[in-house]
């Protein structure tokens, strides 16, 4: 993980859920500094124990999601699994380098999805404007204590340099892809008339009218590609 983030002793990592530190430790031996964040005050008790004599390492209880972090420029970490989608929506905010993730296998699918498929859906729409994604390598459950249910993968997130297509309001256009894909078999024009009035407070009159003139009204949300959403959005913010 650390070879794939390119850790080096100018970075500052943020490691979530250290857990018994056997990562923060490793580490800690690879860059400037680690914030070692966990929310179990019991783990917390154990991690001051255990990393004690590593003054890099700083450590910090609460929850990553909801708590004041120090600047950090890389992230190696393997989050709760629990928290995955509210952590990338939290990371695509921040301005990093790179992060390297363990994440649950059919999570990770879930970000690389092809357009149409099972797995596409607005968290791979996201992922996509936002950020390069690469699968990087397979972990197995057996190689964790105690040993999870499922099968896990190692992924890299780099944050674009360049959007890959223009979108005119970034806030609206998350919201509009996050609402849409809850009726991802229904068409355009039927699944975000909920969107226009609700979030924009539209009239069902005009929530009506404007959803059969946007483009790509006719097609099933699960067929746009993420530029198509771009165009959504940028369609109804003009």
């Amino acid at each position: 993980m650390s070879d794939y983030v390119s850790l080096d002793q100018d970075d500052v990592t943020l490691d979530i859920g250290a857990g018994l530190g056997f990562l923060t430790r490793f580490l800690a031996e690879k860059c400037r500094s680690v914030l070692a964040v966990e929310a179990d005050g019991r783990l917390v008790t154990v991690l001051r124990e255990q990393l004690q004599d590593l003054p890099k390492v700083t450590i910090i209880k609460g929850n990553v999601l909801k708590i004041q972090i120090p600047e950090f420029n890389k992230v190696v970490s393997i989050p709760p699994y629990q928290i995955s989608s509210r952590l990338l929506l939290w990371l695509f905010k921040k301005n990093i380098a790179s992060s390297v993730l363990i994440l649950q296998k059919e999570f990770a699918n879930r970000l690389m999805a092809p357009v149409g498929s099972e797995d596409y859906g607005w968290l791979t729409v996201l992922t996509y404007y936002n950020t390069e994604c690469e699968r990087l390598d397979f972990v197995p459950k057996w190689v964790f204590y105690p040993q999870p249910e499922v099968d896990s993968t190692i992924v890299r997130l780099k944050p674009r340099k360049h959007s890959p297509f223009e979108v005119t309001n970034e806030a609206l256009f998350t919201k509009l892809v996050r609402s849409i894909f809850a009726q991802r078999n229904r068409k355009v024009r039927n699944a975000i008339r909920p969107f226009l009035k609700g979030v924009l407070a539209r009239t069902d009159e005009d929530a009506e009218t404007i959803a059969q003139r946007l483009p790509h009204c006719s097609e099933r949300v699960r067929q746009l590609a993420p530029e198509d959403f771009g165009a959504l959005s940028n369609a109804i913010s003009s």
